[in-house]
């Protein structure tokens, strides 16, 4: 029982040490956050200023959940799915808990590892070693507990180690959101360029049939002599270039199909797939962009690459404790016997206790050029931590800048549909009443056509122009109740 309390006692100690000694400062620098190398606010038309203002309440758009966002319900499930089966999310998590995994093995280096052991030794001695005893059988048992190479961190180089580790993990944790809030981006988009595209080929298709009765007309009226064959020809090339189109729809739908099922990650069923964008899709909520410095700094890529300086920094501490003694303790606690019976008799105890100690003297340059590749290593970091902010204030800019001139896109291109439909019936009109030539009425419908394929690209263009900006603001990471 004393040589139970005794073990105990060790291990406590060992373990209050180890705690003691894990509060230790570290020899890194002390951490500042680089400033951001942008305006601190956006460069936007007031306009655009305007019509953010009509939408949500001044709020951060990484505060709007993604469902409230995306109002469309077919949306929002086929959102729901691919987050649930996309092999990318999947991978992204995995690479979380594997960076937990590590960081949990650079933390227990703060602690004492205890390992319990027993041995059993057989052996037999020829007459020559026995001596006049002659053949000798021996037999040895031990049992005990043990600290094996314990490090006292008394300059923080396991501590900067483990600081690193945890850094790690948190950016593959940011890293994880940031692939979560890329993943609902590029299903919502996929999912309105299917829309648009079956759009597209719904209008070709209604394109096609109108050409066609067109066609069956002017040829009727060529038969008894009423039309040239300028006019019948014409008429033909049209439907044709017509057919051109709805096989040319008919594989760019496909083709979103397939890429939609991609990013999902299972087959899209069919009633959660859009036959449309025109009055089929519910419009996107409105999104106000907030300050620059607000809103970039708080994106899980610029909070990665932000973790990723502050694992570099930590480990300039590791590179400047290599230059310092290390210490190493071992020791062990158990007891010994020639016989199984009596390993916890009187006499059997044993123990043993190794402190070691390693200070560096000459080793050409190596502790120099380590610690010399872990302050590059930051600086780059740091590089890279500013082009991360850079590249995500172009991206807003950018999207702020087409945001206003969609608008207005999109209004001129829908006066130009809207003048082009009723100069189509006006021609239909005067070439009825001998007035005006089939060629007439053949161009103002290619223009038609033209106008209303165009009024269905600039819906597509405002609408993913929303999921980008969405994106680009940080949005995505919450979820709706």
């Amino acid at each position: 029982m004393q040589r139970m309390q005794r073990i105990a006692i060790i291990l406590c100690v060992s373990c209050g040490l180890a705690a003691v000694l894990s509060g230790c400062s570290t020899l890194a620098p002390s951490y500042t956050r680089p400033a951001a190398p942008v305006p601190a606010s956006w460069q936007r038309d007031d306009a655009a200023s305007d019509g953010a203002a009509a939408g949500l309440e001044q709020r951060g758009v990484a505060e709007i959940a993604w469902q409230e966002f995306y109002r469309d319900p077919r949306l929002r499930e086929v959102i729901g799915l691919g987050l649930a089966h996309n092999r990318d999310m999947r991978v992204a998590a995995l690479n979380v808990e594997r960076a937990q995994a590590q960081y949990q093995i650079q933390w227990a280096g703060l602690v004492p590892g205890v390992d319990a052991n027993g041995s059993a030794g057989f052996q037999r001695q020829p007459a020559d070693f026995a001596g006049a005893g002659g053949v000798r059988d021996i037999h040895q048992y031990t049992v005990g507990l043990g600290v094996t190479s314990y490090e006292l961190d008394l300059f923080g180089r396991v501590r900067s180690l483990k600081d690193q580790a945890l850094e790690q993990y948190l950016a593959t944790e940011q890293a994880q959101l940031s692939a979560r809030i890329s993943l609902i981006a590029q299903i919502a988009a996929g999912y309105l360029t299917l829309a648009a595209d079956r759009e597209l080929l719904h209008l070709a298709q209604e394109t096609l049939q109108a050409q066609q009765e067109s066609y069956q007309l002017i040829q009727r009226r060529f038969e008894v002599g009423a039309s040239s064959e300028l006019d019948l020809r014409q008429a033909q090339t049209q439907v044709e270039s017509a057919r051109v189109d709805v096989a040319r729809f008919t594989t760019q739908a496909t083709q979103d199909e397939d890429s939609l099922n991609l990013l999902v990650g299972i087959q899209v069923p069919a009633e959660l797939q859009p036959q449309g964008l025109t009055g089929q899709v519910t419009p996107l909520e409105d999104i106000t962009p907030g300050l620059a410095s607000d809103v970039l700094l708080k994106r899980p890529d610029i909070l990665q690459a932000e973790n990723m300086l502050k694992g570099y920094n930590a480990n300039i501490g590791a590179a400047r404790a290599a230059y310092f003694p290390r210490i190493t303790l071992a020791g062990a606690l158990g007891s010994g016997s020639n016989e199984l019976s009596g390993l916890f008799s009187t006499g059997s105890g044993s123990w043993s206790f190794v402190p070691r100690i390693d200070l560096p003297i000459f080793d050409a340059g190596i502790r120099a050029a380590q610690l010399q590749i872990a302050e590059v290593d930051r600086d780059i970091a740091i590089a890279q931590y500013e082009k991360a902010i850079q590249t995500a204030f172009r991206e807003v800019a950018d999207g702020l800048a087409q945001r206003t001139n969609v608008e207005r896109q999109l209004i001129a291109q829908q006066a130009l549909c809207d003048a082009t439909e009723k100069r189509y019936v006006l021609t239909r009109e005067r070439y009825a009443k001998g007035v005006d030539s089939h060629l007439s009425v053949l161009d103002a419908q290619r223009s038609l056509y033209s106008a209303q394929q165009g009024v269905i690209g600039v819906r597509l263009t405002r609408l993913t122009n929303l999921v980008s900006l969405y994106k680009a603001l940080g949005g995505g990471v919450k979820t709706g109740s």
